[in-house]
């Protein structure tokens, strides 16, 4: 006995239909998705009022110099994204890439350096026909500068004219040099920290120390601090043992697990800002290549819940 498909007998409207409607929808524009789509104006424009025939509802509305989604048809938008995006996947994965081979990717450069590099020889052993380019940044660039086949940014997922998937979330822990922090409970380890030497805090996290500090109800006067841009910095320091850090979880792991850092007390921050994956709203859409990498990194995030 097979499964029985409820949507079976339904009639899909052609790909041609769909993927004008796609383009026209991430451009905004008939006149854009006709450019991406190497066709005419009209024809896009065709091809969108056939599939609002056959769906009966209007997808679009169409102002002077612009188009704009209706209820309907931004509602139809996602999942018609995720189809393609899976169908993409699929069909390099089990076919291999077409087209261009050099994959440029653009991470936070700790986030490569930390946790994205222990992990790339099992996406080069899937795919080693794919060639490699990573770009790396202290802070994220404008979304107009110089684009990426894969653009990793940090933060809380809202950037303007931009679509961003959640890849990783995070969690903030105090690590410090084997025995720097003594005492039997978290609160008196956490307090020893703050005697003798400077707290380590990563630009941006300045008040992370008072968070910690305050959940474990320790008052701290005018503790030494050092200031530095990159949480491999941070993390470095830590471990030659100028002073504690608080950074991301995710990002202290490598120098916990070989022993050279060790979690100074046992909570955890709760962060706001995350890891995304990050594409233009109106960006064309990603390579084959480029799908393969952003579904691997899902996976290998996933592999941490």
């Amino acid at each position: 006995m097979t499964d029985h498909n409820p949507f079976s007998g339904y009639q899909l409207p052609p790909l041609a239909w769909l993927r004008a409607f796609e383009a026209a929808a991430r451009h905004q524009s008939f006149t854009l998705a006709a450019t991406e789509l190497n066709l005419t104006q009209a024809a896009v424009s065709h091809q969108v009022r056939t599939l609002e025939k056959h769906l009966g509802v209007t997808l679009f509305k169409r102002l002077p110099r612009s188009l704009m989604l209706t209820e309907k048809g931004a509602a139809y938008l996602p999942p018609l994204r995720n189809a393609f995006d899976e169908l993409a996947a699929a069909t390099a994965g089990l076919f291999g890439p077409v087209g261009k081979r050099t994959l440029s990717i653009r991470a936070p450069i700790s986030f490569a350096a930390l946790w994205l590099a222990p992990r790339l020889d099992d996406f080069i052993s899937r795919w080693p026909d794919i060639s490699l380019r990573m770009s790396t940044v202290v802070w994220a660039p404008s979304l107009n500068d110089d684009p990426a086949d894969v653009d990793i940014r940090y933060g809380d997922g809202n950037w303007s004219g931009a679509r961003s998937t959640l890849l990783l979330r995070q969690s903030a822990v105090a690590v410090c040099s084997p025995g720097m922090a003594t005492g039997e409970t978290d609160r008196d380890r956490l307090a020893s920290l703050f005697t003798g030497r400077p707290l380590i805090h990563v630009t941006g996290y300045d008040n992370l120390w008072k968070k910690m500090a305050s959940a474990h109800d320790i008052h701290v006067l005018n503790a030494t601090s050092i200031n530095i841009d990159t949480t491999i910095s941070a993390l470095e320091m830590a471990a030659s043992g100028v002073g504690p850090a608080i950074v991301l979880e995710a990002l202290a792991e490598p120098y916990i697990r070989k022993g050279a850092l060790e979690p100074a007390i046992s909570t955890r921050l709760t962060i706001d800002e995350s890891h995304y994956l990050v594409q233009p709203e109106g960006q064309k859409r990603l390579t084959a290549e480029a799908m393969l990498f952003s579904d691997w990194l899902k996976s290998q995030a996933a592999d941490l819940v």
